[in-house]
């Protein structure tokens, strides 16, 4: 056996053939790499919509329980959350904008539900938040292992020191990135009690779990190219990427009741990863491209829920494991800072604000002025916002344990219900930097964010 194993930026790779097979696997291994460069020129990285991501890969695996806000909430009127299901901690409640829905019909009352306990409670929430590193494998035309990705010791342990759980001194306050931004949104709801702390906190508690592994065909089952890997000027493997359609069916359990062959499933059995938790499975350097087309690259993270029906040891309710897949980024693959815990940070803070993926809101259209990028959506998604303002600070800086972490900057709540003034921490629409955003939307909007007549 032929092999060279070498360690890039935590980045574990492994290139291996049998000699009778050298030739033509290396060649077929080789057809699949790209440069580095077009992750800089022609491909942006970009997080996909939430559970439009899970819904592609089966109703089993995406199967989205139509959970809406409990029925006769009023405007700071908080509700316990949605009842009836068996999943974490969560709150209810509305905000009136006259806008739009999906379909073009009016609307003027918006449900959400958000991860804790309503501001006005005073009440903190411990939650529990497992990693799950995962190891990808990408095999070779013969089923042999071609490169190898995944978090080493030290990406874990960066991550378990983030910002996402240590904290940190924000504009309005100390405390854990999450947290804080919860405090911002809503300053004008929590109680001042003379500059004491009101109480009113959402904190989690990381849990190191089992690491697992999948494995990665070198082709769909369409005979389409399931992976690729981008190479840097010295020739390196620095980024692999996967068919998303592949890469969702190999993380989620196919059936129920379901086995130990997928990471999320495996967590699931072993009770790594539970109902009440917000669960990451963390990989590294590993992005998804979308439609059997590497030109749509590159998905660098999700979140959303993994549905169970319910047994009778819960009640028979309907079971959510809230969940991310999230890319640990090496520093220099992409542009605009988007390294470390980028993608990691984007999806833990929609998961916060949209947990159940179900927090429907008016048109919005964010547009990087510079650039002519944007996203026109009609979610609670704070991420999207920001993500598509290439040239207007898309990510901040936070000094931590020998690292400096890029979380991406967020919207806030109050620029989804269209409030002007924003009654955020210093009337900002964004967090941490109040700066990134500056205005709201315009609007009304109809879909594809027309404007109303």
């Amino acid at each position: 056996m032929l092999s060279k194993v070498c360690t890039l930026g935590g980045l574990a790779i492994l290139i291996a053939a049998g000699p009778a097979q050298v030739g033509t696997a290396q060649q077929s291994i080789q057809s699949r790499s790209l440069s580095a460069s077009l992750l800089r020129s022609k491909m942006k990285p970009r997080t996909d919509h939430s559970n439009a991501a899970l819904s592609k890969y089966g109703p089993q695996k995406a199967a989205r329980f139509k959970a809406a806000g409990a029925p006769g909430i009023t405007a700071h009127a908080a509700s316990s959350g949605i009842p009836g299901i068996d999943s974490l901690v969560n709150w209810s409640d509305q905000f009136t904008y006259q806008g739009f829905d999906g379909n073009g019909n009016p609307q003027s009352v918006w449900p959400y539900t958000m991860v804790g306990n309503p501001p006005e409670s005073g009440h903190t929430t411990t939650l529990h938040a497992p990693i799950v590193p995962v190891t990808v494998q990408l095999l070779g035309p013969d089923g042999s292992v071609a490169l190898t990705f995944g978090p080493d010791g030290n990406v874990i342990n960066s991550a378990l020191e983030s910002p996402e759980f240590e904290p940190f001194i924000y504009t309005n306050g100390v405390g854990q990135f999450n947290d804080q931004m919860m405090r911002a949104e809503f300053a004008n709801r929590i109680s001042n009690r003379g500059g004491e702390d009101d109480g009113w906190h959402t904190i989690l508690r990381p849990r190191l779990r089992t690491a697992r592994t999948i494995r990665v065909p070198f082709s769909t089952s369409s005979g389409a190219n399931a992976w690729y890997y981008f190479i840097n000027s010295a020739g390196q493997p620095v980024l692999g990427a996967i068919d998303d359609v592949t890469f969702g069916s190999l993380l989620f359990p196919a059936t129920y009741p379901f086995d130990s062959s997928t990471p999320v499933g495996a967590a699931e059995l072993a009770g790594d990863i539970t109902t009440r938790d917000i669960s990451t499975f963390l990989f590294n350097n590993t992005v998804l491209f979308s439609g059997g087309n590497i030109n749509n690259c590159c998905i660098i993270g999700y979140h959303g829920y993994h549905f169970e029906p319910g047994i009778p040891q819960n009640g028979n309710l309907p079971r959510l494991y809230v969940l991310n897949y999230s890319s640990w980024l090496s520093p220099g693959i992409f542009l605009f800072g988007f390294e470390d815990i980028t993608p990691w940070s984007h999806e833990m803070a929609e998961t916060f604000n949209d947990p159940f993926v179900n927090n429907a809101t008016p048109w919005w259209l964010s547009v990087d002025p510079f650039t002519g990028g944007g996203n026109c959506q009609n979610d609670l998604e704070v991420g999207d916002v920001v993500e598509a303002l290439a040239s207007l600070n898309p990510v901040s800086t936070i000094p931590g344990k020998g690292l400096t972490y890029h979380p991406q900057n967020m919207a806030l709540f109050p620029w989804f219900a269209f409030e002007s003034p924003s009654p955020a921490n210093l009337g900002a629409y964004s967090f941490p930097d109040e700066t990134t955003l500056m205005s709201l939307s315009p609007g009304p909007l109809l879909p594809g964010c027309v404007p109303a007549p």
